[in-house]
């Protein structure tokens, strides 16, 4: 006795097959790039590692003067700011500079007039993501030195731009 697969039909569409989006349309199609392998772990960056110590270190001694934290590494399609918290009733937006040593100047050197302008306009854009009323704004700048096999140095500029 012979046995037939059941057979399926393609939905009628009005749109030919060939322009129907898939579902996923892989990276490497958009872009002349090879996708990455899935199985190839990204190697640690020691810059990032580095940053993500300062800014730990930061949370704990701005918590430690009294500061609450509201919020860490808030993104958005414009940009980050690192650590948003308050003093009292003012919310504090604090940039964190780390470094390994000063062969490129100290930390908070980094942060010029063009940050500091990038930063205020992403401080009005979490402000109006989260509808805050008008508050009293304070900017800071928390550099933190942390050379090899020594104890890091902090530098809390307050009010910093």
């Amino acid at each position: 006795m012979k046995t037939t697969a059941p057979q399926t039909t393609q939905p009628q569409t009005s749109v030919p097959q060939s322009k129907v989006p898939s579902p996923v349309t892989p990276i490497s199609a958009k872009s002349k790039r090879p996708a990455p392998k899935a199985t190839e772990p990204k190697p640690p960056n020691p810059h990032h590692e580095l940053g993500r110590r300062g800014e730990d270190l930061a949370v704990a001694y701005l918590t430690h003067q009294g500061l609450v934290l509201l919020d860490r590494n808030w993104r958005c399609k414009e940009g980050e700011l690192d650590l948003i918290l308050t003093d009292g009733s003012m919310v504090v937006v604090c940039e964190v500079k780390t470094r390994a040593g000063t062969g490129f100047g100290d930390p908070e050197d980094a942060v010029d007039e063009r940050k500091a302008r990038r930063i205020r306009r992403l401080t009005h854009i979490w402000l109006s993501t989260y509808r805050i009323p008008w508050c009293e704004l304070r900017f800071d700048i928390l550099a933190v030195t942390w050379q090899p096999d020594s104890k890091p140095r902090i530098t809390h500029l307050k009010d910093a731009f």
